[in-house]
């Protein structure tokens, strides 16, 4: 047997011998000392330039793709006690407490930041003809943070939460009248009583699982501990709270969260994310820059630009608000004429407000439909201050209005007395409406009209000057949600407190467009109502609309993937969070999507 296998191996080595290995070294033997240095510098070029060839060709071919890993540690203002979905709003809820809803909760859709929704829980749904039902199927096999399976029913059990007045939701208001049952263990239907086109944005509210909340007394809803020590579905849960004792009550400190790999969108890339939390902006700014915090959100514009650079970077979005200037016709009869409204609303240099008061972010708006807003239009560029003003001026000399050169003042006789150009601006004390407000008073005064400038406490304006409409001028702010619905602002309708048509514009037109867009589900139809009312604002002056803010976020240079898109509140910033990613891995192209 040995003889065998060594015959064998004779064998194969004469079989598998290189025929030229002879022949190859008996040339290069051949060779003089000068033509081996030649020989073999060029086979080192060969060598040197084929491994060059083919890292670049490796190169060419390879990407870097998000892989998981990572830890993102926030600093928010506030301290979280409401976690909850149905609490954690503007009345009841600190910023602490969306940020950690948005990163715990998912809803049936979820906003995409483009002005549109992708399913979320949802697999699919579908809207009837007359625009009343909306009926959701919900995708297969989602689990809760604590394993349990998430059904129509717990969006079923939210709803009507939500609803039960005895619970005290803010969101109560939003579901107030819609019907909603279950069809199956998937299947989820709402009946609504009219056809109302902002409804499905109610649909990214996030579910509260049954089976955590159904034993809880309404009476401990908003006291119990699953309001600190939340359970849900989102991209992230809860993992760990560190806590400090604070005037004898235990106060968190911080919220340490991991991805979850159930979540109806895929595992997040970002292994963890960690929330700290601030008193006050300054200690915020101080962690931030400490290197205690790697990202920080809704900063004021005057300080962003101290916190550029040293591996971070500043994102920044429009907000869906209206700053402008509204006036009270009913209060002031200068303001009834429209020559006035016009002139004044000539004379304000909009951008060059938003650079002095926003340190530029902000943009310029010329209706009361904000940037991403359903029929949002880009404003129109800005003609040239000294042609502005000669515009106005030759307006208000139309209108009957004579110009003093020494005392600088507009005056014009009517039946019962003499007008003079000059009104009260009100506004809130907070540092930037101070500041425009500021601004706007110069430059209505380098027109030649008077302007005195009241600064109320943010709670006493809103009390003693808003609601019973005590004011010649207001300078104040909107807030629309993402569908950007005019309704509430505009129609007449809700000229009077409570409404929030604070202007007290009146307008049947108007009237009839809004009411026809709010009940019009489709989009093309309804950004063509939008455009008309805004033909009609844009006719009748009845305020100035300046800008609308940005949103602020300073966040690590090493996360990507980040879209903040539209956006209505800062803790949307999360939206596409599962998409964030901080590690890389290098894989070929064939082998990527």
């Amino acid at each position: 047997m040995k003889q065998f296998l060594l015959s064998l191996n004779i064998r194969l080595g004469k079989h598998f011998s290189f025929p030229f290995e002879g022949r190859f070294a008996l040339v290069l033997k051949a060779f003089s000392h000068r033509e081996k240095q030649v020989f073999f510098a060029a086979m080192g070029v060969l060598v040197g330039t084929t491994i060059v060839l083919l890292i670049g060709v490796n190169r060419a071919f390879i990407v870097k793709v998000p892989t998981s890993g990572g830890t993102l540690i926030e600093g928010v203002l506030n301290t979280p006690a409401h976690i909850n979905p149905l609490l954690a709003t503007g009345e009841i809820g600190s910023e602490a407490d969306r940020d950690l809803t948005a990163l715990i909760y998912s809803g049936l859709l979820r906003a995409n930041g483009n002005g549109s929704f992708v399913p979320d829980l949802a697999e699919s749904y579908e809207v009837s003809p007359d625009g009343l039902l909306y009926t959701f199927i919900l995708k297969k096999n989602l689990t809760w943070h604590d394993g349990k399976k998430v059904t129509a029913s717990d969006v079923v059990f939210t709803i009507k939460t939500a609803q039960d007045s005895r619970m005290k939701s803010p969101k109560r208001a939003s579901w107030d009248g819609v019907g909603v049952e279950q069809i199956d263990d998937m299947t989820v239907r709402f009946t609504l009583k009219k056809p109302y086109a902002p409804f499905i944005e109610n649909t990214t509210m996030g579910i509260l699982p049954e089976h955590i909340w159904k034993t809880i007394d309404f009476n401990r809803f908003d006291t119990n501990k699953y309001n600190r020590e939340p359970i849900g579905s989102g991209p992230y849960k809860f993992t760990a709270v560190k806590t400090t004792t604070r005037d004898g009550d235990e106060v968190p400190v911080s919220y340490t969260l991991t991805s979850f790999k159930g979540f109806a969108l895929g595992k997040p890339y970002i292994s963890t994310i960690k929330t700290i939390f601030y008193q006050s902006e300054d200690d915020l700014i101080k962690a931030f820059k400490a290197g205690d915090i790697g990202s920080i959100n809704s900063i004021s514009p005057e300080r962003a630009g101290d916190l550029v650079g040293s591996g971070s970077r500043i994102e920044h979005t429009p907000l869906p608000r209206v700053l402008a200037v509204f006036f009270n016709q009913n209060q002031a009869p200068i303001f009834a004429e429209l020559a006035v409204r016009k002139a004044l609303a000539l004379a304000v240099d909009k951008q060059a407000i938003i650079d002095k008061a926003l340190a530029g972010y902000g943009v310029v708006i010329d209706s009361p439909i904000p940037p991403v807003a359903l029929g949002y239009k880009d404003s129109a560029p800005e003609r040239p201050r000294a042609e502005r003003l000669a515009a106005a001026r030759t307006l208000l000399t139309n209108a009957g209005w004579k110009y003093d050169e020494t005392s600088n003042t507009w005056t014009k006789k009517s039946k019962k007395e003499t007008l003079t150009l000059h009104f009260d601006l009100s506004t809130s004390e907070a540092p930037e409406l101070k500041t425009v407000a500021q601004e706007l008073k110069t430059s209505w005064e380098e027109l030649g009209v008077g302007v005195d400038v009241r600064v109320f406490a943010t709670g006493d304006l809103k009390e003693t000057v808003v609601r019973p409409r005590k004011f010649d001028a207001l300078f104040f702010g909107q807030v629309l949600g993402r569908d950007g619905d005019p309704y509430p602002f505009w129609h007449s309708s809700q000229r009077l407190d409570p409404g929030l048509n604070i202007a007290s514009y009146t307008n049947q037109r108007a009237d009839k467009i809004l009411d026809d867009a709010r009940t019009e589900t489709d989009h093309k139809k309804r950004v063509t109502y939008y455009s008309s009312f805004e033909d009609e604002i844009a006719k009748d002056v009845p305020a100035v609309f300046i800008y609308a803010p940005e949103f602020l976020y300073a966040v690590p240079e090493k996360v990507q993937g980040l879209k903040l898109g539209s956006i209505t509140i800062p803790s949307e910033r999360f939206l596409n969070v599962y998409e964030w990613y901080i590690e890389t891995d290098n894989v070929w192209k064939i082998f990527t999507p």
